[in-house]
């Protein structure tokens, strides 16, 4: 992490690009951008960003930074930022825009959970997945998907696909119902092993939600982590451990019982690991929406006598395994509730993310509110762009032809 003394003329030079004016169904789309930290002048990562009446919005990156577009009848409206452990942040928009730099500074939210209070974990546990339909939105709607996939292979990143897809959802407490990849773009591909997955990476999303598969309770030993806050709210950290080595962490809301985020970790076979986290964020009603994602998964593969071949030809090692791992990143960055306005979608079939043969079309990835690169990302990209020496924008136009 950065303090944001360090990192000011750089938010100064990405404010000063992204603002610029486009066109979006007659009205300017105006860009939103900044950098929240706490009081120490860390960054704050996942944290909820938008207009929540109107479900306008999106979720800071890893480093803290987020970027949305709004259009002008939205100016008179309020920003505004929460995250787990903070004082809800929240200003006029107008204001916001009117400011020279765009630092924000959340201030931390003390708790008045005491030990006695939380000693039964699994009280709280049980209530929240009682209340889970209750507290989410549980009914049809769509969500504006930015799904991306790093595979990584010999400790080196050799592929990158990003989709943006229109997804049917139920919410935690259902299933995925249908989606459309409306839009894709990959780098080229770099490595030695095309390995697929069954069905598209969201699928998997939906799978490894341990909320998705009406969970017991009691499966899990569940003991009392730390206290934590969310828009004023007292939150309780709770983990529960299964006997096959799962480990789930939950962040319950005290009054309301509801999920704000949780974690997983898995040992699904021996030296394979998978470790997850899911964001949510509150909807204009007041209830839970996925509003981002995180996974990364480690394993190894065995080499092909051919790729073997390939190594010894380029007087490389030939071990009979090769580590490989995936990294996904999902931003949500909208949803709409109401069946009559979703976008025209088709329910695709189950294939890799790589399957999927849509024409890379450069004016839709500039005008879509992608959040800012994180320091991962343009790592991951940085290692992709030195294989060949391509920069990834050639990559995108060539790849998919």
């Amino acid at each position: 992490m950065k303090k944001y003394n360090m990192v000011n003329i750089r938010m100064i030079l990405i404010v000063a690009s992204l603002f610029f004016f486009l066109f979006l169904h007659g009205q300017k789309a105006i860009p939103v951008s900044g950098h929240v930290f706490d009081e120490s002048g860390f960054e704050i990562p996942f944290a909820a960003v938008g207009i929540i009446k109107k479900n306008i919005g999106t979720s800071t990156t890893e480093d803290g930074e987020f970027y949305f577009v709004i259009s002008e009848k939205e100016l008179s409206d309020t920003l505004q930022i929460s995250s787990l452990g903070f004082e809800t942040y929240r200003v006029n928009l107008r204001d916001y825009l009117n400011k020279k730099t765009k630092i924000i500074e959340l201030v931390e939210q003390t708790t008045n959970l005491s030990e006695v209070v939380v000693t039964t974990s699994d009280v709280y546990v049980k209530m929240a997945f009682k209340k889970l339909k209750e507290n989410t939105v549980s009914k049809n709607h769509q969500l504006k998907t930015l799904y991306r996939r790093w595979s990584v292979e010999d400790n080196l990143c050799r592929f990158f696909v990003e989709h943006y897809i229109n997804v049917i959802d139920r919410g935690p407490n259902g299933f995925i119902t249908s989606f459309n990849v409306a839009q894709a773009r990959t780098s080229a591909d770099y490595r030695f092993i095309k390995n697929e997955q069954k069905m598209h990476a969201l699928m998997y999303m939906a799978y490894n939600n341990p909320l998705r598969k009406g969970m017991s309770a009691s499966a899990y030993a569940w003991k009392k982590v730390s206290n934590s806050s969310y828009d004023g709210e007292d939150v309780v950290v709770t983990e529960g451990t299964r006997k096959n080595g799962e480990v789930l962490r939950l962040y319950i809301g005290m009054d309301t019982h509801k999920i704000y985020k949780f974690e997983v970790t898995k040992y699904p076979q021996v030296g394979k690991f998978l470790k997850a986290t899911y964001v949510y964020k509150n909807n204009a009603d007041g209830k839970l929406y996925l509003s981002y994602h995180q996974r990364e998964w480690e394993g190894a593969i065995r080499l092909s006598e051919d790729i073997k071949r390939t190594l010894r030809s380029a007087n490389r090692p030939t071990p009979e395994y090769i580590p490989i791992a995936y990294r996904h990143e999902v931003y949500v960055l909208g949803i709409e509730e109401n069946k009559k306005l979703f976008d025209s979608h088709q329910q695709e079939q189950p294939k890799d993310m790589t399957l999927y043969k849509v024409p890379y079309n450069a004016n839709f990835w500039k005008g879509i509110s992608i959040p800012p690169n994180t320091r991962f990302y343009n790592q991951n990209i940085g290692e992709l762009e030195s294989l060949y020496g391509v920069p990834v924008e050639e990559q995108f136009k060539y790849s998919g032809l």
